[in-house]
């Protein structure tokens, strides 16, 4: 398997997210290539308690620019003010409704 090589060199956050409550649990992680990211998914999945698991907790890997190695919290604080910036730009119409109106 050959990796592109922006996916060899390009960093990769691994968050912790519920799959049932959809809350986050931040980032836990940021890594230099895919995978090495990957390979700490499954370090931290491979450490993760039965009730953890129950309870919804998973891991997920998304590319960043952030720097590999800086501390998890200031990366999630970073990730997290990035997310609302985005959405405060993003214009009305392509915000998805949670209510669409019914067409009869």
């Amino acid at each position: 398997m050959y990796l592109k090589q922006d996916e060899s060199k390009s960093s990769f956050a691994v968050i912790r997210h519920n799959i049932r409550t959809y809350e986050s649990g931040g980032v836990v992680a940021v890594v230099k290539g895919r995978e090495s990211a990957k390979s700490r998914v499954l370090q931290f999945e491979s450490g993760q308690s039965s009730e953890d698991r129950h309870a919804g907790w998973r891991y997920f890997l998304e590319p960043t620019d952030l720097r590999p190695g800086m501390n998890p919290e200031e990366a999630t604080n970073l990730r997290q003010s990035r997310l609302e910036v985005r959405e405060s730009q993003a214009e009305p119409d392509q915000i998805p409704n949670s209510n669409p109106s019914r067409h009869n």
